[in-house]
């Protein structure tokens, strides 16, 4: 993990320093002499000691800058005063240490603070997991390579040997054909006519002639209309029994 402290004055870097190395070791420190140091930085680190009085930026400003830039950051101010208690609130401190503190509560708010960080990545994680499971299409368009997932296809179209695939956001347009990603897509996926492809998720309501859609309308094909009903009843019914 990436520990940063940032304090103008070396004995309280080097204090705080050795309580991290005796508790973990294995851990990455990083040391700033200043809040503009700390600022110039690509890569924040996990969790921050942040000192409020320092000359010129003082630790405070320096937060509200630094939340700008990552809103997650783990910042335990470390000061002399309790002045700042309540402005430290403001910019989502996790905790607020005031000097001189002891070893146990070092290793507390501490150690508290580690476990909010380590269950942060457990859940990007695990929504990454998600993301990797979820079935999807890579297809090439404008010299680029880009994985749609299915779920956040609203519905496609074809025309003129390119198919336009409309998600909740954007368009994505690629040479293709309509019966191969109608293949793909799965029996969440229905062609109600020869032109269109349909995620059943995202339809608002239909009759005989149309399918309304949570962005946009397609033709129902008489000739489809019987199969879709039956289908659509399936589709719904599967969800029911999911929830």
């Amino acid at each position: 993990m990436r520990i940063g402290i940032c304090d103008d004055e070396k004995k309280a870097r080097d204090y705080i320093s050795d309580k991290i190395k005796s508790l973990y070791p294995n851990d990455t420190i990083l040391l700033y002499t200043s809040g503009a140091a700390l600022l110039d930085e690509r890569v924040l680190p996990d969790i921050l000691f942040l000192d409020i009085q320092m000359p010129q930026l003082d630790g405070m400003e320096t937060a509200r800058r630094l939340r700008r830039k990552d809103k997650k950051l783990v910042i335990i101010f470390v000061t002399a005063t309790a002045d700042h208690v309540l402005e430290a609130f403001d910019v989502g401190a996790f905790h607020y240490l005031i000097k001189p503190f002891s070893t146990y509560k070092f290793t507390e708010i501490f150690q508290n603070a580690r476990r909010q960080i380590l269950a942060q990545k457990e859940t990007v994680s695990q929504r990454d997991a998600v993301v990797r499971n979820t079935p999807g299409i890579l297809i090439t368009t404008g010299g680029k390579h880009i994985n749609v997932h299915f779920e956040d296809i609203v519905y496609a179209e074809v025309y003129d040997r390119k198919i336009m695939i409309h998600t909740i956001n954007n368009d994505i347009e690629y040479y293709g054909k309509m019966k191969d990603l109608e293949k793909q897509a799965g029996e969440d996926f229905f062609r109600p006519h020869r032109a269109y492809l349909v995620n059943l998720y995202y339809i608002t309501k239909y009759d005989a002639s149309t399918i309304y859609l949570k962005r946009g309308q397609v033709l129902m094909s008489k000739q489809k209309y019987p199969e879709f009903v039956k289908r659509y009843l399936h589709y719904n019914q599967k969800l029911c029994r999911r929830s």
